[in-house]
């Protein structure tokens, strides 16, 4: 029992990870200029592939963005679902990192501030309430990839699938509402099982009222009840 509450607990913490005290808008994020550009990018197109040269960081200023790796057997993970807000593709600031280590997709319709990555070195040197902005995200980044980390090593596949669901809830506003669509597989990448457990999950917190669905290929609306299944042995 004491396991349960601990990943219930983990699980309502890792559902407000997104909630920061310093606010991820600055002026300097909302147009184009030297060295940066807005980019309108439609849903499914690529942003980035693993292995092309990494020399630009992106910022979300609108959509949600899929982050996913492919092993050389052609097995692909997603690693993460970025929203507005994020920052995405800043391992290409360090220089031991010359490649794209991970490939970015538009999962919604996209607009982006690309911003070369000698330029935003430049601007974080020289706006501290920038580099606030960027630090911050950086450690919620740090916070939620040690999360996931002891959520693959420690929970079911279940409660894998429950936090995830928690979590793009939030990104939405918060629990309690609409996630838009989003296909069983890519759930299936990220939970780490196959798109048939994801189904036989959703079908069961749909019968227990955790979830609902919107209509066909609709979104799901997330229900605080979800939380329950934390608490189940």
């Amino acid at each position: 029992m004491v396991a349960e509450r601990a990943s219930l607990a983990a699980a309502k913490a890792l559902a407000s990870a997104n909630l920061t005290t310093v606010p991820r808008f600055h002026k300097y994020l909302a147009t184009g200029g030297p060295g940066k550009s807005v980019l309108k990018v439609p849903k499914g197109e690529s942003i980035f592939r693993q292995g092309e040269p990494a020399d630009c960081v992106f910022y979300i200023q609108k959509g949600r963005v899929k982050i996913s790796v492919t092993s050389n057997h052609g097995k692909e993970a997603t690693l993460a679902l970025q929203s507005g807000g994020d920052f995405f593709g800043e391992e290409c600031i360090a220089a031991s990192y010359p490649v794209r280590l991970a490939t970015a997709s538009a999962l919604l319709p996209c607009v982006l501030l690309r911003i070369d990555s000698q330029e935003m070195v430049r601007a974080l040197d020289a706006d501290k309430s920038l580099a606030n902005i960027f630090q911050s995200f950086l450690l919620t980044r740090c916070v939620l990839m040690h999360a996931n980390l002891s959520d693959h090593l420690l929970n079911t596949s279940e409660k894998r699938l429950a936090r995830i669901l928690l979590l793009l809830a939030q990104l939405e506003g918060g629990i309690e509402t609409t996630i838009p669509y989003i296909t069983q597989e890519t759930l299936a990448e990220m939970v780490g099982t196959t798109r048939s457990r994801v189904s036989f999950f959703m079908n069961r917190f749909r019968g227990l009222g955790y979830i609902e669905y919107e209509g066909y290929s609709g979104g799901v609306r997330v229900r605080h009840t979800l939380f329950n299944v934390f608490l189940e042995t």
